[in-house]
């Protein structure tokens, strides 16, 4: 039996086709080494505080923040340094929770860069060390080596 084929309308081509997801945030991000972080207000701060204030401003994220994103991260350093003041677990807990709530915003985490589609620029350094890992984890299979090369006939 033959098969029918129905009129109708001819396919789209496959690029009109083509999800658009990207979001007006995603971006390839890169440090910036000449941007100053801004000073953290007057207070005692928590060694932890200080090396993580410093990581903040000296990530690839930096360039992307904003003068009113300033206050936020202003507020979250005082949590942060809360959390590593503090000796009451349960207290500990709860600022564990709020920082984790508020740091999504500033994609100081890998999920929370990938929320906002933003990739960190690879260096060829990186890609290099990359590809050389992959290269030690291949199998000879992936390698296109024949495993039976090594064998050889016993007398």
């Amino acid at each position: 039996m033959e098969a029918v084929t129905m009129p109708g309308p001819q396919p789209k081509h496959p690029s009109t086709r083509a999800r658009r997801n990207r979001t007006s945030t995603a971006a390839t991000l890169s440090a910036d080494p000449d941007l100053d972080a801004p000073k953290l207000p007057t207070r005692l701060w928590h060694e932890q505080t200080r090396a993580w204030w410093r990581d903040i401003w000296a990530s690839p994220m930096a360039p992307e923040y904003d003068e009113s994103d300033r206050h936020g991260l202003f507020a979250l350093a005082v949590l942060v340094d809360d959390f590593w003041s503090t000796d009451d677990a349960k207290l500990r807990k709860e600022l564990a929770a709020e920082i984790r709530q508020q740091r999504q915003c500033f994609g100081l985490t890998p999920m929370d860069r990938r929320r906002l589609q933003w990739e960190i620029e690879r260096t060829d350094e990186a890609q290099d060390r990359g590809r050389r890992r992959r290269q030690a984890t291949q199998t000879p299979a992936q390698t296109g080596e024949d495993p039976r090369d090594v064998l050889r006939a016993v007398s």
